[in-house]
């Protein structure tokens, strides 16, 4: 602040003094004035956008005044596959219309509170539910699926404009809503809500509902009754009280009743005695055709189209439903489980069946009579029920036993492994290590133990050791991908090796539906139940296509299947006369059984139709044994396929390019060697087919006069052969596998050879300094070999332990053997005329020694006929029979008649190994006409045997 003063003169000429004080300035701030003229005017902008916007909207809207001038519904009927009508969702809508003085305090309460707790507050939308709305619609990058809308907007959404769920529909609702609010007084809305709203079974409004679902009149509602209904609106098909959202139903109808309470409704008292009322709700009396099947594509259609339109949208559906396959099914169903009570107490069975060319479902049993009353009379449904009608097994999570087990064989089938069907793996009791605090150590189902197996007949008898091993050794993991490759949803990684044996559940729908990918060569179908949805208007909304993927390798399902139709493969369990078998045609099948007899199960499949059945109680009450899945389910599936396919020509699985059929020693599954007792033909795929020989027959060169394994210092005239079947585990360094092998091996009187075992040395312990030893003694220097495969023994020694031992073919290395016996057979076509072979022994500490010989290598080795004797007088039927050192893979018989034309008998039946060499015969049935002939065998290769003449009197 500054002061100034200064002098004037006035008129009379007088002097004045004046002072003078300036202020500084102050900043210049709008005033209020001028603020609120800005916010009067961004207001009036948003009043007249506003009003612009509702005007846009409003203007192609309904009058409020004509509610209920309305178009009426049209029911949206469902059909089979041939266009036979099913079911209609409502052939008319049931509707009455009562006073808001009939409607029970509770219903009304019940459903303000669940619905719309700021009825009477609002004018027709909420602002905090709609900000509430547009959140969850941010977070979720699309409709949330509710928790904004009042009750005047589900009148609006449900009686006049649609559920489509978009910003302009959702913008045109509240504009209506706020209009019908000027318009109506909030109890005049709370009817026409009441009054229109759906519940489900056709029935629109609460009368309507009331008498739907209890057989009564709306005003005679009781407290849990009025939640229950109060609950139904949100949707009705998911919600269906008979339906298999029976617990989603419950606790929403105690949400109900607990926000009538927190909002001063009712007392807790009300709440608790609610709570524990028994509801009964009384069945539809509408004839229903397949109903689980029906109320999947009901509740399908609500999640596509939304339950307006599927309630009075018109739409016609047309579904894969064979109405022939059904009846068959829910009469067989009926009739397996009246005969299932008497014997095993087993009070209930589901049937789906699958086209499984097209994934389309053609039959669908959710339980043995939806309309039957449940079992035991007075049991709590969802409680301790043995039957529930309404229950749709066919879609409920159930362990399925040891039908899982085709999942992880195939998996060990795959093109990533080395099993095959002749694979052996050793059942006995095995620990598999800890597995919920617990040792897992699973048994057969008949607490025995088998030593070895082929999986063949590991998995035709359904024996669970082997099981277990081969998941082990694929891994649960890779398991469990197969699974889901083949359509299985559940969930699946928390059993561990007990996954195997059924220990996850699984749904029927979903277990056949991988099953039928077994039954396409591993091509699959997306299962379906629709092949064409039309609207009103006869527009397409959706229709079937085909999209086959291959899922799995061929080659592996084949050999799946090979084993699942391979009834005399599992005839030492079930017997011959079995009912996983049909007359006259080719099927594959797998039965399954849960512990304690809680589930029954049986899937198969035939090219063209692929059927599962479940049996057993819905509370999980275990039947009385022996109600197993071949006792309990079989029998359904065997009636119900047997109809089903009766008239139908049979069809053969089809072999896909690259399986083969090889010979194979008869226990271990690998090539046979001169020292394999007996031999079988096997199925393999082209990258499985067995390179190794047979290593579980083996001889062992023996020194005569100490008993011990010979030494590169005993002579040839003290060592002979000593067979052995010698027993390994699959995993031999792991003692928990291989010691129960060994164990089993000696209890059940097999020797194993008397090697002596040097463990690796350690700072030198053993190291004497000494070179090992090593020596060919089979074959002798200048003998001849015949082939191939041609057999080389060699023996090593050494004081510090044999490492390995190499064998050479002229300088080439040919194959490392890593332990005793060193015996080593060449797999391979040598040319005619002399070689060498060479042997080399490596020490555990690295020291080597060599040795070599020169022999002849033959191309193929002789075959001589021994029956019949020449010159003999024959009477049919007669043994044919041919001797060789050496094994061939097919020996054909063949004689020379008078004319000489050369005429085939048939190809040898079996071989059996005696002594190192291979006799293949024939019964040769079909007698000659009286004269003499010559007979000969012959070999793959084109070998001859000599030519014997025979003289039919």
């Amino acid at each position: 602040m500054k002061v100034y003063t200064f002098k004037t003169k006035t008129d009379a000429g007088r002097t004045k003094i004046k002072t003078h004080i300036k202020k500084p300035k102050k900043f210049n701030r709008p005033g209020k004035k001028k603020i609120l003229t800005w916010l009067f005017r961004l207001t009036a902008v948003g009043v007249v956008f506003t009003a612009l916007l509702f005007l846009y909207y409003a203007k192609d809207l309904p009058d409020p005044n004509k509610l209920l001038d309305r178009q009426v519904a049209e029911s949206t009927k469902i059909f089979d596959r041939e266009g036979k009508l099913v079911y209609e969702i409502h052939g008319e809508v049931k509707r009455t219309q009562i006073a808001l003085e009939q409607v029970p305090k509770y219903a009304i309460d019940a459903t303000i509170a669940l619905e719309d707790k700021d009825f009477y507050k609002h004018h027709g939308i909420s602002i905090t539910g709609i900000l509430r709305s547009a959140v969850r619609y941010v977070i979720n990058r699309g409709p949330s699926g509710g928790g904004g809308s009042t009750i005047t907007q589900q009148f609006v959404k449900n009686a006049i404009l649609s559920t489509k769920q978009t910003f302009d529909r959702k913008l045109r609702e509240a504009i209506l809503s706020i209009a019908i609010e000027a318009r109506f007084e909030k109890n005049d809305i709370l009817k026409l809500y009441l009054n229109e709203i759906p519940y489900g079974r056709n029935a629109y409004g609460i009368e309507a509902a009331s008498e739907g679902y209890f057989g009564k009149k709306a005003s005679e509602l009781s407290l849990a009754e009025s939640a229950y209904l109060a609950a139904l609106p949100q949707a009705p098909s998911y919600y269906n009280p008979l339906g298999p959202n029976r617990e989603s139903l419950d606790n929403r109808k105690n949400v109900a009743l607990r926000l009538m309470r927190e909002q001063g409704y009712i007392t807790e008292e009300q709440e608790q005695a609610a709570k524990e009322e028994q509801v009964e709700f009384i069945k539809t009396k509408t004839a229903l055709l397949a109903p689980h099947f029906v109320l999947m594509v009901q509740n399908y259609l609500a999640d596509r189209y939304g339950e307006t339109t599927l309630r009075e949208g018109g739409l016609q559906v047309y579904t894969t439903l064979d109405s022939r396959l059904q009846e068959i099914a829910e009469r067989v169903v009926k009739a397996g489980v009246e005969a299932n009570t008497a014997k095993y107490n087993a009070n209930n069975a589901g049937l789906v069946a699958i086209d499984p060319k097209t994934g389309q479902i053609l039959a669908m049993v959710g339980s043995k009579d939806y309309f039957a009353d449940p079992v035991p009379e007075g049991c709590a449904p969802g409680r301790d029920c043995w039957f529930e009608p309404n229950v749709n097994v066919a879609l409920s999570p159930l362990q399925p036993g040891s039908s899982f087990k085709p999942f992880v064989y195939v998996t060990a089938f795959g093109p990533d492994y080395s099993f095959s069907p002749a694979t052996m793996i050793m059942d006995v009791e095995t620990n598999f290590g800890k597995f919920g605090n617990q040792d897992y150590v699973p048994q057969n189902y008949d607490n025995s133990f088998r030593g070895p197996v082929s999986i063949r007949t590991a998995l035709a008898g359904s024996l669970n050791i082997p099981a277990v091993k081969a998941l082990a050794l694929v891994g649960v993991g890779n398991a469990v991908q197969t699974a889901r490759n083949l359509g299985i949803t559940s969930p699946l990684s928390d059993c561990g090796l007990s996954l195997v044996l059924g220990g996850c559940e699984v749904k029927l729908l979903d277990h056949v539906a991988a099953y039928s990918v077994f039954a396409n060569g591993g091509i699959k179908h997306e299962k379906t139940s629709i092949l064409k949805v039309l609207d009103n208007n006869d527009k397409v909304l959706e229709e079937y296509e085909e999209n086959p993927r291959e899922v799995l390798d061929p080659q592996a399902v084949y050999q799946l299947v090979n084993i699942l139709s391979d009834n005399s493969a599992r005839a030492f369990v079930f017997g011959l006369n079995n009912n996983l078998t049909l007359p006259g045609r080719p099927v594959a099948a797998k039965t399954g059984t849960t512990q304690k007899y809680h589930d029954g199960w049986t899937v198969g499949f035939t090219p063209s139709l692929a059927a599962g059945v479940w049996a057993g109680n819905n509370d999980g009450t275990f039947m009385k044994a022996p109600a197993g899945g071949s006792t309990v389910a079989a029998p359904i599936w065997h009636a119900f396929m047997t109809e089903a396919l009766a008239d139908t020509p049979a069809e053969n699985f089809s072999i896909p390019k690259g399986v083969n059929r090889t010979i194979v020693d008869s226990v271990s599954g690998k090539l046979p060697t001169q020292y394999s007792p007996s031999t079988k033909e096997e199925v393999f795929a082209d990258y499985n087919t067995p390179t190794e020989y047979d290593d579980v027959h083996i001889v062992v060169p023996i020194d005569s006069a100490t008993g011990l394994p010979a030494t590169v210092s005993t002579p040839q005239n003290r060592i002979y052969y000593q067979p052995y079947t010698v027993l390994h585990s699959e995993q031999p360094s792991n003692p928990d596998w291989e010691n129960p092998v060994k164990n089993w091996a000696i209890a059940h009187g097999y020797l194993y050879p008397p090697f002596e075992t040097i463990t690796n040395p350690e700072n030198g312990q053993n190291n004497n300094g000494e070179s090992p030893q090593i020596s060919i003694i089979k074959p002798l220097e200048n003998d001849i070999v015949s082939g191939p495969p041609y057999n080389i023994s060699v023996i090593a020694s050494s004081a510090n332990g044999i490492g390995k031992v190499e064998l050479f073919i002229d300088g080439n290395l040919y194959k490392t053997l890593t332990a005793q016996p060193y015996e080593f057979f060449i797999n391979q076509n040598i040319s005619g005329g002399k070689h060498t072979l060479a042997a080399k022994a490596t020490d555990l500490f690295g020291r080597t020694s060599d040795t070599s010989v020169s022999v002849v290598f033959g191309e193929n080795a002789p075959l001589n006929l021994t029956e019949p004797s020449s010159n003999s007088l024959v009477i049919f039927p007669i043994t044919l029979a041919a001797k060789s050192p050496k094994f061939y893979s097919g020996v054909t018989f063949y004689y020379i008649d008078g004319d000489g034309d050369v005429n085939t008998i048939g190809k040898a039946g079996s071989s059996e190994n005696i002594d190192g060499v291979y006799r293949y015969s024939l019964n040769w049935k079909d007698p000659l006409a009286g004269g003499q002939y010559k007979i000969f065998a012959k070999t793959e290769t084109g070998q001859e045997s000599d030519k014997v003449t025979i003289t039919v009197p």
